[in-house]
């Protein structure tokens, strides 16, 4: 057996130096921005159905008050991350990373809470554990991306990236929280490898289990981490053994080095992409195309077609099957719908494109929507698959009643590097969110108290009294 530090070993490795020196200013308020997102998303969905549902399983369990859940009292650390992080992405308002395509926030940042809660951790230490298991959760997603595919071999086998090493990133943030030992942190690594689940079928059927993947990850991220803590332990190949993480899930088909190489030398945190729109990633460029279209007077009622075109691994997601999308059968399959997301922008008239409103049962079966679908047809587009995934392209083109021709290209996401969100459109797309579960007094309360845990004014244990709604 070689002498050369497995991968867990050099993950534990970077996490206890990252313990002990700490993060730069700038990666840490990167860190506080997607922590005030994911947070904001959570208090969205504090009152949705899946939510309530799982309240109650959770209450069901008993439980400790160790640490804080969004609109309830609080419970035992692995309830509380399982609730905060269904309540994270149950929206499907989650930042995304590219082109590993998933989301790391919404379960890395319940879970690191919910541990630093229980550990009465400082708010810099806090960050700095979220930054290094959002890294880790990227690093192992873009192990299964295929370059020459222009996909990801999870999503290629039906599996959901986001909740698999979701688990793992979350079960090495808690273990920079509970304890200070490589060896502790790289037996996290080794348990939570056995914990990472999660199938993509809902999002082409139906079925609202998606909504809690990532909540079951930050679960079983803090119960790896605490069982690492009491003496369990885990195997230090875990992820590239013969029958470890990687060939289990993506067989031969991974790229080691996208997790080690450059290891602590950047931060995916600094390059994530924000949501606008409370739907699947995929569908937002289709919507601002139809934005656009909007915006240069293109009445909906003059549009005899409407052709969406898209990179071809995308059509799975939001196209098909063609009459699911076309009439989907609620407000949350509609957030999966190319055809319905793209008829809705044409009425949706809030001023920010489409929100909350616009994905409720209700709009779902607005009979004006509906038609517009109908004449939606999604196909497959050279251009956007040059570019996917990368970014999540759109081409739209309508024909009018007239004959004539509009197109609109979005080759950009609004909300990554290249076209990012201003702060006003942050704050906004924080304070909506919150409007939902608290007044605006305590959400501009509470994300004053996020900012503050850069610098330490602020503590997980401020955060959490916030979200649980505790007097003052």
């Amino acid at each position: 057996m070689s002498n050369a530090p497995t991968l867990a070993q050099q993950i534990a490795q970077l996490a206890q130096r990252v313990s002990v020196d700490g993060l730069s200013p700038q990666v840490r308020e990167a860190t506080a921005q997607r922590v005030t997102d994911a947070l904001g998303n959570a208090l969205g969905a504090a009152h949705l159905p899946v939510v309530d549902q799982m309240r109650a399983v959770v209450s069901g369990w008993g439980g400790n008050p160790q640490a804080s859940v969004v609109g309830g009292p609080a419970t035992a650390a692995p309830n509380a991350a399982l609730l905060n992080g269904t309540m994270a992405h149950a929206l499907d308002f989650d930042d995304t990373h590219l082109p590993s395509v998933l989301h790391p926030s919404a379960s890395v940042v319940p879970a690191a809470l919910a541990a630093a809660e229980l550990s009465g951790a400082s708010g810099p230490e806090l960050l700095d554990a979220i930054a290094v298991g959002i890294e880790v959760t990227c690093r192992l997603g873009m192990a299964g991306y295929d370059q020459e595919l222009g996909n990801s071999v999870f999503f290629e086998y039906g599996l959901h990236a986001t909740s698999i090493t979701g688990t793992i990133g979350s079960a090495v943030a808690c273990s920079m929280l509970l304890s200070d030992s490589i060896d502790a942190t790289m037996s996290a690594i080794g348990i939570s490898a056995s914990m990472g689940a999660g199938l993509l079928e809902a999002n082409r059927t139906g079925g609202t289990v998606k909504r809690i993947h990532c909540g079951w990850a930050a679960h079983g991220g803090v119960v790896a981490a605490q069982s690492a803590t009491a003496g369990v332990t885990g195997p230090p190949t875990i992820l590239e053994g013969r029958f470890g993480f990687l060939q289990a899930f993506l067989r031969d088909r991974v790229d080691l080095s996208a997790i080690s190489d450059g290891l602590g030398d950047e931060w995916a945190v600094e390059r994530l992409f924000i949501k606008p729109y409370p739907c699947n990633h995929f569908t937002h460029s289709g919507i601002d195309a139809a934005r656009a279209m909007k915006a240069r007077g293109v009445d909906p009622d003059s549009i005899i077609a409407l052709t969406l075109g898209l990179p071809t691994p995308v059509l799975r997601t939001i196209a098909e099957p063609a009459n699911e999308k076309a009439s989907p059968r609620s407000g949350y399959h509609a957030a999966f719908s190319g055809p319905f997301t793209v008829a809705s922008a044409f009425y949706a008239d809030n001023g920010l494109g489409l929100f909350h409103e616009d994905f409720t049962d209700e709009a779902a079966s607005d009979p004006r929507r509906l038609a517009l679908a109908a004449k939606v047809s999604c196909e497959a587009n050279a251009e956007c698959d040059a570019i996917f995934p990368y970014q999540f392209p759109a081409i739209l083109t309508a024909t009018l009643a007239d004959g004539t021709q509009v197109i609109e290209k979005v080759l950009a996401n609004r909300g990554g590097p290249d076209n990012p969100l201003s702060a006003e459109e942050l704050a906004t797309k924080f304070i909506r969110n919150a409007h939902q579960s608290i007044n605006e007094s305590r959400a501009q309360e509470l994300a004053h108290t996020i900012t503050g845990l850069v610098t330490g004014e602020s503590t997980p244990r401020s955060v959490g009294k916030l979200l649980s709604g505790e007097p003052r």
